[in-house]
């Protein structure tokens, strides 16, 4: 299968070079990534610069710009066979809950779907990672089911893994999106001239971490597996709205 690999964390994180390894012994995959961090850029688009593409000595393809233009210029104009499958991560770190919002990498599986294409975000629960493995071997397993049970049009799959030995997982549990209180405040300070700065809080603590959430999954030792929507219609309000415009 053609994959096209990309990420949040970087061209050079870990999380992905251990994912290509994983997934190159079975398919053929294209890396394609930002040249730096871009953890929480969600679906930003580089609108007012170029886009350059650079070969690194791996064969890694580095972009000077967001996950999502890392996929979209893949896709649309770069490679040369278009791919089967986008796979976005491994991310250091969760995306649970309502992190999917602001996250690169779920943003870029959700620019492959815009495309047209099945798309897989995976993300390992702990920053530091310990077991990228363990991640790159649950997209293989689900990789090898999509072949056989297709994704539907409009969906991607948000996977979240445990950072544990594979054979430590409690098993895959299909879940829904959990909930987050309040993201705390933003912390002020100043910058070395003396002018004030800001910067982002701690995110919200759990709020929402019933069974049958990612969270629960997460906590007990399951990988998660959520998919998403990518229409953010509200389809069940169309028809009240519909009743209270039209008076």
């Amino acid at each position: 299968m053609r994959i096209l690999l990309s990420n949040d964390d970087s061209v050079f994180a870990k999380g992905i070079n251990v994912l290509f390894n994983a997934l190159n012994e079975k398919h053929d995959v294209t890396v394609i990534a930002p040249d730096r961090n871009c953890s929480g850029a969600s679906n930003a688009l580089s609108l007012h610069q170029p886009l350059r593409i650079q070969q690194l000595d791996n064969g890694f393809y580095s972009v000077n710009g967001t996950p999502s233009d890392c996929v979209h210029v893949g896709v649309n104009s770069f490679m040369d066979d278009e791919p089967e499958l986008v796979v976005s991560g491994i991310n250091h770190g969760a995306n649970l809950g309502d992190d999917v919002i602001y996250s690169g990498t779920v943003a870029a599986a959700t620019e492959g779907r815009y495309m047209g294409l099945p798309a897989i975000a995976v993300s390992l629960t702990n920053h530091e990672g310990n077991h990228f493995e363990t991640a790159a071997q649950v997209v293989l397993d689900i990789i090898d089911k999509l072949q056989q049970h297709p994704l539907e049009a409009n969906q991607i799959l948000n996977v979240n893994v445990p950072d544990v030995p594979y054979n430590s997982l409690n098993g895959i549990k299909v879940t829904r999106q959990g909930r987050r209180h309040r993201a705390e405040g933003m912390v002020k300070t100043k910058d070395p001239f003396g002018r004030t700065i800001f910067w982002y809080g701690p995110a919200g603590a759990e709020q929402d971490a019933s069974e049958g959430t990612d969270f629960h999954a997460i906590a007990n030792n399951y990988c998660s597996v959520t998919p998403l929507d990518v229409d953010m219609t509200a389809h069940n309000s169309l028809e009240t709205m519909k009743n209270w415009l039209d008076k």
